[in-house]
């Protein structure tokens, strides 16, 4: 890359987060280091804002995170734009999604995210042990800690507003024939379907994705598409790629991803391979004495 990146955008899953979910100091210090020099970095992620500080190691700082595949964006633990799944849409999906005994979650603003009681028993059992071969662990993790810890099963919905479904299935077939319901949905009601492996699927509002995010946010702080960098690792990523002046995917990146970025990084992100491609973009002053 004969640039230096301007303005920063990270993915969390599969990119920042080791298999195990966690987010390493060294990350971390690579990331004020950048920022230290003026450069803006933001988290791009599917997950929803209120998942991610569990994940982060003590003291860690970005500019803003664009959260929920592109549906929210917050600075400073305030959000600067949000966009809302209508009650109606989201009542529709849980009751297909019943019909099919598919595993969801919706995640109100504000609050923790929803699953109805009356869902409880199928969803639990598409997470029972043991994990599906072709699961990928940091899912599996996410899985069961949302079911143990995070999710509220309740009897009715809650909020005033709703970011994302979350859908997971044990195997890719009911995962592909569920997206195929989706799809005869958005013939009446459209809205954004992304992935972010073959065992899940997001809804989000129509024509809302990183990519829309990434633009909602240079907005807020005056910034144009200029020397802008994203590193991202999956199909999620794919617009906000097409979006920014210069794509890196992940190693551990499927091939279809690589086929289409700029540049990969050297290392997976169990071995720290953000910090060690953003290290080239870190000035360093040698004294000598």
């Amino acid at each position: 890359m004969s640039i230096k990146p301007k303005t920063i955008f990270l993915d969390m899953d599969g990119t920042i987060l080791s298999s195990q979910n966690k987010v390493s100091v060294q990350t971390k210090e690579t990331i004020d280091a950048l920022r230290a020099q003026g450069i803006k970095v933001f988290i791009a992620t599917g997950r929803a804002y209120d998942e991610i500080e569990a994940m982060l190691p003590e003291g860690f700082k970005v500019d803003g995170f664009i959260t929920s595949n592109g549906m929210a964006g917050y600075v400073d633990d305030t959000p600067v734009f949000e966009h809302s799944l209508s009650l109606g849409l989201v009542e529709d999906v849980i009751a297909q999604a019943r019909n099919h005994e598919i595993y969801y979650e919706v995640f109100p603003y504000g609050a923790p995210r929803i699953t109805l009681k009356q869902d409880q028993e199928y969803v639990l059992k598409e997470v029972s042990e043991p994990k599906p071969d072709g699961v990928e662990e940091n899912e599996w993790l996410s899985r069961k800690k949302a079911v143990n810890e995070e999710i509220a099963f309740r009897e009715g919905l809650e909020g005033k507003g709703f970011s994302k479904f979350y859908f997971f299935a044990r195997t890719q077939e009911k995962i592909q024939k569920w997206g195929d319901v989706l799809q005869e949905m958005k013939k009446d009601t459209d809205f954004t379907l992304s992935k972010s492996s073959n065992h899940n699927l997001e809804l989000m509002v129509a024509d809302v994705n990183k990519a829309s995010g990434i633009r909602e946010m240079l907005e807020h702080f005056g910034l144009k598409n200029e020397d802008t960098l994203a590193i991202g690792d999956s199909d999620n990523d794919l617009q906000m790629f097409d979006f920014v002046t210069h794509s890196v995917a992940m190693h551990n990146a499927k091939d279809h991803i690589k086929d289409v970025v700029d540049e990969v990084t050297t290392l997976s992100c169990d071995e720290n391979g953000v910090s060690d491609f953003l290290a080239r973009f870190i000035e360093k002053t040698v004294s000598h004495s």
